[in-house]
C-alpha cells in the first residue's frame, strides 16, 4: 500500500516554509508522494487567478520527484472543500493510505468544515506548527482538543506533528512586502520570485 500525503492550500504564493513543510513530512513519514492541490475557488478567502498560482507551483516544486501537482479540483464547479478532493484523488490513487497536511490554526477548524467530521476519519493528519509564539504544550493541547471535540460525537482521529523548523514567513507577509515595494528575494524561490515580478501579481495594479 502507497502512503500519500495531500497538501492543499492556496499558495498565494508558494514560499519556502510549504517546501520544507512538505519536504519534511516526505521524510518523517516515509512518504512516496506529496501531491499538492491549489485550490480553485478558496471558500474563505480571495486569490490571485488560479493559473498563476499553478504555474508557480509547478516551478517551485518540478525539480523534487517526489512532488505532484495536481488539478483535481478542477474537476468539479463551485467551492473547492477539502472531503471532494479527497474522494476525487482516492478514485485515482487505488489502495493508498492517505495523509493530510495542514497548519496548525487550520487544524484547529477541523470540526467546522464541510462533512468535516466524515473527513477526520478518512486520513492521518499532519500538523505543522506556524506562529512563532506558540510553544509545543500549548499546540498539544490545540490539538487535544481537536481531538476530544470529535470524541464526543463518536470520531477518533489520528495526528502528529511535523518535526519542522518554525519558519516566520507566510504568504500574506509576502504579498505585503511586494505591493510595498520591498524585496521578497529568499522568501520563495527564485523562479518564484521572477514570475511574480514579471507578472506583477501583487502590486496594487496586478493582473
Amino acid at each position: 500500500m502507497q502512503q500519500l500525503a495531500i497538501f492543499g492550500g492556496t499558495f498565494d504564493p508558494i514560499h519556502w516554509g510549504h517546501l520544507l513543510i512538505a519536504e519534511t513530512a516526505l521524510n518523517q513519514l516515509s512518504l512516496d508522494q506529496i501531491i499538492w492541490v491549489p485550490s480553485l475557488n478558496p471558500p474563505h478567502k480571495q486569490a490571485a487567478p488560479f493559473e498563476h498560482r499553478v504555474k508557480m507551483l509547478q516551478i517551485a516544486t518540478k525539480e523534487n520527484p517526489a512532488f505532484t501537482v495536481s488539478l483535481v479540483d478542477t474537476s468539479r464547479s463551485g467551492t473547492s472543500y477539502a472531503i471532494n478532493t479527497l474522494i476525487d484523488l482516492s478514485a485515482i490513487y487505488s489502495n493508498t493510505r492517505w495523509y493530510w497536511i495542514v497548519g496548525l490554526d487550520t487544524f484547529q477548524t477541523l470540526p467546522r468544515w464541510y462533512r468535516g467530521h466524515e473527513l477526520a476519519q478518512m486520513c492521518d493528519w499532519l500538523i505543522a506548527p506556524r506562529q512563532l509564539d506558540r510553544d509545543r504544550v500549548q499546540s498539544d493541547i490545540i490539538c487535544q482538543q481537536v481531538e476530544q471535540q470529535l470524541k464526543q460525537q463518536s470520531l477518533t482521529i489520528h495526528w502528529q506533528f511535523l518535526n519542522i523548523p518554525l519558519v516566520g514567513v507566510s504568504s500574506s507577509l509576502i504579498r505585503k512586502l511586494f505591493c510595498e515595494s520591498q524585496s521578497i528575494k529568499y522568501l520563495v524561490p527564485e523562479s518564484v520570485r521572477f514570475y511574480i515580478t514579471t507578472h506583477n501579481l501583487y502590486s496594487e495594479k496586478s493582473e
